[in-house]
């Protein structure tokens, strides 16, 4: 049996491949196999399912991540850093995605709404970890979060988006220039 879930992951990949236009009932019947029965049974109508894909973007790829990170709440603020580092960088795939949504957010006020909660949620979870590193070297930790998440967005941004490994090394590069550590090593 076909779930929300599996209809939400449709979406995702809908969007990532194609872009928020082909999110329509026909395209995700197609992709399913399934009839619009099946998905007026999940969702009432399109707008309905924009809002739930909106959702599901959301829980799965902030607040899962941040919840993955804090299952060891005992650990150091730069042990989940790094963590966090390894989850946001461990999908590739994930970067069209990520290009997909904020292009939506330019083009739909209810996209724009979930990106901008998604981006707060994200800058104020790195801020809380940058706070907590263990190096008198860090003048502003808040402006250390914001930089770490805008390298982030510029390097899904440039065409061809960097390797995790490249902007893995970013990451260590900045942090080291941040605190006069290598947190990531």
């Amino acid at each position: 049996m076909v779930t929300r879930a599996d209809w939400l992951e449709a979406g995702l990949t809908v969007l990532a491949e194609e872009g928020a236009p082909a999110l329509t009932i026909e395209r995700l019947t197609e992709r399913m196999g399934l009839s619009k029965g099946s998905y007026y049974h999940h969702f009432k109508g399109a707008g309905g399912f924009r809002t739930a894909l909106l959702e599901y973007f959301e829980a799965q790829f902030t607040a899962r991540l941040i919840d993955t990170v804090e299952e060891k709440p005992e650990a150091d603020a730069a042990t989940k850093l790094k963590r966090l580092l390894d989850l946001v960088l461990a999908d590739d795939a994930k970067v069209q995605l990520e290009i997909a949504v904020r292009a939506w957010a330019l083009q739909d006020a209810e996209a724009r709404a979930a990106q901008e909660r998604v981006d707060h949620t994200r800058t104020q979870y790195l801020q809380r970890l940058c706070r907590g590193l263990d190096s008198k070297q860090v003048d502003d930790p808040d402006r250390l979060a914001r930089l770490l998440y805008l390298i982030l967005i510029g390097a899904e941004q440039v065409l061809p988006p960097l390797p995790s490994s490249e902007l893995r090394e970013l990451y260590a590069m900045t942090l080291r220039l941040a605190t006069g550590e290598s947190l990531l090593d």
